[in-house]
C-alpha cells in the first residue's frame, strides 16, 4: 500500500505552523513516503488555518525530487474550471508528472459565500467542471488550448471525493481513483459493492478506478493537540501492531492508497513521521 502523509499538523492554529512545511516535505520524502497531501479551506475557522493547496504543493514540487503531490481534496466548485486545469497542467509539468488533483464538492456554506459560488448545484457543476478539464487536457476543447499542456498523457490522475451515490458516478466517469475520508474495511466494502452496482450503469469496470483514502493516525506514545473528528487508525491507544493490522485489512478489502493526517503538536510531527516510517514503511531514512 501507498503511504502519504500531510506536511503540516493537522489543523494548525497559526500561520507559524506553516512555516516548516518544505523542511517536512523534504524530511517525508526522506523517509520513503509516497506522497504529500493539500487540503482546501479558503477561510480561517474551527479547522484552523489552510494555505492553499496548488501553492502549497507548488512549493513542495519545488523543494523535492520523487514524493508526489495530492490535493485532498480541491473545493472545485469554488473555482473556474480552465484556470484550474492550466494550474494543474503546470504543476503536473514542472513536478514531472507528480500530481495528482484530489476534488470534492465542499460542505462550508460560508466559503462558497466568500467566494460568490452558489452552493446549491455545486455536485452537477463540478460534473461539468471536470469535463471541462478533461476535454482541455486532452486537447479536445472547441476553439481553445491551455497556455501549458499536462506532461502526463490525457493530464493528471484526478481523485473523487465523496460516498453519496453521485459522488460513485462522478468517479466511475471522470476518476482515476476515489477518495474516501477515515474508511473502515466494512465502508470500504460498502463502496466497492455499490461501485459494482453503479458500474454496469456507466459501462466501466469498477476494479480500474484506484480506491484511496484519508485518515488520522496518532502514533503511539503522542498526544493529540487536537479534539479527534474520529477514530484514528488503529485505535485511540494505537500501537504498531494494531496500526499495521488494520492497514492489512484495508489493503485485503482494496485500499491501495493510505493518506495520514498527524493531529499532534507542530513540534511533534518530525518524530511522528520517523515513528511512521520506521514502523510502517520498514524502510530506514537515507543518509
Amino acid at each position: 500500500m501507498r503511504i502519504g502523509v500531510g506536511p503540516h499538523r493537522l489543523w494548525p492554529g497559526r500561520e507559524s505552523e506553516l512555516d516548516g512545511v518544505l523542511e517536512t516535505a523534504r524530511t517525508a520524502e526522506r523517509l520513503g513516503f509516497d506522497h504529500l497531501i493539500a487540503g482546501s479551506h479558503l477561510l480561517a475557522g474551527d479547522l484552523g488555518v489552510t494555505p492553499d493547496p496548488l501553492v502549497l504543493l507548488s512549493a513542495i514540487a519545488g523543494a523535492t525530487e520523487r514524493i508526489r503531490v495530492v490535493t485532498s481534496v480541491l473545493i472545485l466548485p469554488l473555482y473556474n474550471p480552465v484556470v484550474v486545469a492550466h494550474q494543474a497542467a503546470t504543476l503536473d509539468r514542472l513536478s514531472r508528472g507528480r500530481f495528482t488533483l484530489g476534488v470534492g464538492t465542499g460542505w462550508d456554506t460560508a466559503e462558497f459565500a466568500a467566494a460568490g459560488a452558489p452552493f446549491g448545484g455545486r455536485g452537477k457543476r463540478l460534473d461539468e467542471q471536470l469535463a471541462t478539464i478533461r476535454e482541455l487536457w486532452e486537447d479536445r476543447a472547441e476553439g481553445m488550448r491551455l497556455g501549458v499542456r499536462p506532461r502526463t498523457a490525457g493530464g493528471p490522475d484526478v481523485w473523487i471525493g465523496g460516498q453519496s451515490d453521485a459522488a460513485l458516478r462522478r468517479a466511475l466517469r471522470y476518476g482515476d481513483g476515489w477518495h474516501g475520508s477515515a474508511v473502515d474495511t466494512d465502508t470500504l466494502t460498502a463502496v466497492r459493492e455499490r461501485l459494482a452496482a453503479l458500474g454496469k450503469e456507466a459501462g466501466r469496470d469498477p476494479d480500474t478506478l484506484t480506491l484511496t483514502a484519508g485518515t488520522l493516525l496518532l502514533p503511539p506514545g503522542f498526544r493529540p493537540a487536537v479534539d479527534l473528528p474520529w477514530r484514528p487508525l488503529g485505535g485511540e491507544r494505537a500501537t504498531a501492531d494494531s496500526i499495521r493490522h488494520e492497514l492489512a485489512q484495508l489493503e485485503a478489502a482494496g485500499l491501495s492508497s493510505c493518506s495520514l493526517w498527524f493531529p499532534v503538536a507542530t513540534e511533534a510531527l518530525p518524530d511522528a513521521l520517523e515513528w511512521t516510517a520506521q514502523e510502517l514503511l520498514l524502510t530506514a531514512p537515507a543518509d
